[in-house]
């Protein structure tokens, strides 16, 4: 973009509010081809020479900056040129990533320092420099560091000469909270909201964002602001979820492949010098989760743990740790999301290892619909100004992750019933941390809270919609709602991608395609099942192939057995050896297995066999054995749930059910029609049209 670029009433605005604390954004892309260095480092140095609006002195301090950038910030391939040049001139002057450790083995104990771009280790770093900046000691800092050599220094016998003579980190000088708060007077909610957007560097003025893409875009934010909290976004690749938590804060650290293991994240056994990550960081998030770091389930319960409680314990004599570091799970949802909406659920995309554990993924107090935000393109990246990234870092990590305003809702706005205790709190988390951001004060209106409990409400709602679809049946009260405590009107909230889930079809099925619900004993699970069969003239072959576990072959089997053993005590005037029939059972809800299938087994045959369709939206309940005897089917209120869930219109099961009728709830008797069958014939005589 042009170094002319026209500035807007926006800028002016800001500049005059918080002069010294905003940079033109684009610039800083000019500056960091090259450099691997995060964003908020070359803010630092474009605060210190351009922050201002004034092109003539942006021009004079880019080009300082631009020195100082080429005479200080080392290439990753430069690391033996610095060696050479530092033992040829004796000192030097860079900027670098220093990180800490204590070695106890020397006597009276040692620090030693590292710089991570230009890979020196061992340097010697005086003890009074690492206690006046301990965050060299958890996770590191990047900071103007003066180097000497000096090859009298050593360790064992080693010569080390390198030394940190001067220190500096890289950093505000000061973030005044009060300052902060009298600037966000000038502005009004949106506009405040845009200089938000602005300092990650986007711009906000272009058409594709929308004030829900705003929030979206925001929601990266909430958990550097509020403790705790734990974020999943899955989308498709390019739309920027990972960059916020690279470049934006020094309290933010991003995990990306097998990082993130247990010792990673809450330190190592007995190992003092070895704290975990979310001790030393405000959030953790991964790039892309490693199913490896969840292989052991004592691993996913340390994480479960820490996600629900703040705490953690790694069994040895440190007790149980808190810590307030949110969680951030990132990840590509390839596909479209309609189908996978239909046929699994959102979370598919997450390793095997912690994909369907209904209990980890309740810990997630929001997940954002990274489908709904677009990808990247040049134009929406900013050439305004915005503040300089340390600066909002700091007012972030200093002065509102310790203020709280999880109860705001509660003027004006009551939960609805389906809103559980985890879910309470989820949304009001949500709603505190947007408080945070766009009201630091804590003052906004009734309608804008509404908003945000709107919002917050969608995005833990979309958490449970895909328990649900799990097949845990703990999890069906998914209708969250607030109530206006002035009006008492109670308002639902839902999710886009919900229309698109009705898997059930209202029209009639084809020949041999129908829908259950059956229970999977291993898996302690019910899971929506669609069979579809096909029966063409031939060597009587019989072949189950997809979900195809041992009790689902056994009930295909006793259904088949059943119906070639009486098919002409029911009228069926044909040879049912004379058929292939071919059986794919698909599990709509990821379930491995069901010992219950055996009347729509039985149905789907004949259905097949006649070449008749069987009614649309219906769903068939109920297990048969060899000789015809029906079971009762047990959980019957969690399988008429699902299948009305799924779209179901009306469902079929024994008569022995009947006197269960009366304990379903209302909601399922108004939605569902009920129809009984008291032997399998019966039930494919009801299922089946008759042309």
């Amino acid at each position: 973009m042009a170094d002319d670029v026209m500035l807007d009433q926006l800028d002016v605005k800001l500049a005059s509010a918080f002069p010294g604390r905003i940079v033109r954004k684009d610039l800083v892309k000019k500056l960091k081809v090259g450099f691997n260095v995060p964003v908020y480092v070359l803010e630092y140095l474009l605060g210190k020479y351009c922050s201002t609006t004034k092109e003539e002195e942006i021009r004079a301090g880019l080009e300082q900056v631009k020195s100082a950038i080429s005479e200080r910030i080392v290439r990753g391939d430069q690391s033996e040129l610095i060696k050479a040049r530092l033992q040829r001139s004796g000192s030097l002057k860079l900027i670098d990533l220093v990180t800490v450790v204590f070695d106890e083995k020397v006597a009276g104990g040692k620090f030693w320092a590292r710089l991570a771009t230009c890979g020196l280790d061992k340097v010697h770093i005086g003890a009074e420099v690492v206690h006046k900046h301990e965050r060299l000691l958890t996770g590191g800092v990047w900071a103007n560091v003066e180097l000497i050599y000096d090859d009298t220094q050593g360790e064992d016998g080693a010569i080390r000469p390198f030394v940190i003579e001067r220190l500096s980190p890289i950093q505000i000088a000061s973030a005044d909270f009060d300052e902060y708060l009298l600037g966000r007077e000038h502005f009004t909610r949106d506009e405040w909201m845009d200089v938000l957007l602005r300092s990650m560097g986007y711009e906000p003025t272009h058409a594709d964002f929308t004030p829900r893409r705003k929030l979206l875009f925001l929601l990266r934010l909430v958990p550097m602001v509020e403790k705790n909290y734990n974020l999943v976004e899955l989308g498709p690749r390019g739309t920027g979820k990972s960059y916020v938590y690279r470049e934006l804060s020094p309290y933010v650290i991003l995990l990306s492949g097998g990082q993130g293991g247990v010792p990673d994240l809450f330190g190592w056994k007995n190992r003092k010098d070895k704290p975990g990550l979310v001790l030393k960081f405000d959030m953790v998030a991964f790039d892309e989760v490693a199913g490896s770091n969840f292989k052991a389930d004592s691993d996913k319960q340390m994480y479960k743990g820490y996600m629900e409680q703040g705490s953690f314990s790694r069994g040895d004599d440190k007790g149980t740790l808190s810590a307030d570091a949110g969680i951030v799970f990132n990840g590509n949802l390839d596909g479209d999301v309609e189908t996978t909406a239909r046929v699994s659920h959102l979370f598919a995309a997450l390793p095997e290892t912690v994909r369907h554990d209904m209990a980890f993924h309740d810990r997630w107090h929001a997940y954002l619909p990274g489908w709904e935000v677009p990808k990247m393109q040049t134009d929406y990246f900013t050439a305004h100004v915005g503040f300089i990234a340390d600066y909002i870092a700091e007012i972030f990590h200093k002065e509102l992750r310790r203020r709280n305003y999880t109860d705001a809702y509660d003027r004006f706005f009551s939960l609805g019933s389906h809103v559980e205790e985890r879910d309470r709190k989820a949304v009001v988390r949500t709603i505190s941390g947007l408080i945070k951001l766009l009201h630091p004060d804590g003052k906004c209106t009734k309608g804008e809270l509404q908003e945000y409990l709107a919002f917050a409400m969608e995005l833990r709602r979309r958490v449970k919609e895909q328990l649900k679809r799990m097949g845990g049946i703990e999890y069906s009260k998914v209708n969250l709602s607030y109530i206006d405590k002035e009006s008492k009107q109670e308002t639902f909230v839902t999710c886009k991608e919900l229309g698109s889930t009705q898997i059930i079809p209202d029209t009639a099925m084809p020949p041999g395609d129908l829908f259950t619900v059956g229970f999977d004993p291993a898996e302690n699970r019910f899971s929506l099942y669609r069979i579809q069969i096909t029966a063409v003239a031939g060597g009587h072959r019989f072949n189950v192939v997809g979900t195809s576990g041992k009790g689902i072959r056994e009930s295909a089997r006793m259904a088949y057995d059943y119906l070639k053993a009486n098919a002409k005590k029911i009228g069926i005037d044909r040879d049912v050896a004379a058929y292939d029939f071919n059986i794919q059972v698909m599990s709509l809800m990821q379930g491995k297995d069901a010992t219950d299938l055996g009347v729509a087994f039985y149905i789907g045959m004949i259905s097949a066999m006649l070449g008749r369709r069987i009614g649309g939206g219906l769903v068939t309940l109920g297990q048969m054995s060899i000789h015809g005897v029906l079971s009762r089917v047990e959980g019957l209120g969690d399988k008429l749930r699902i299948a009305m869930d799924a779209g179901a219109k009306r469902v079929m099961f024994p008569t022995e059910n009947r006197r269960d009728f009366a304990e379903l709830p209302a909601e399922i008797i108004d939605k569902l029609q009920i129809d009984f069958y008291s032997d399998p014939s019966q039930a494919a005589f009801k299922a089946l049209l008759d042309t």
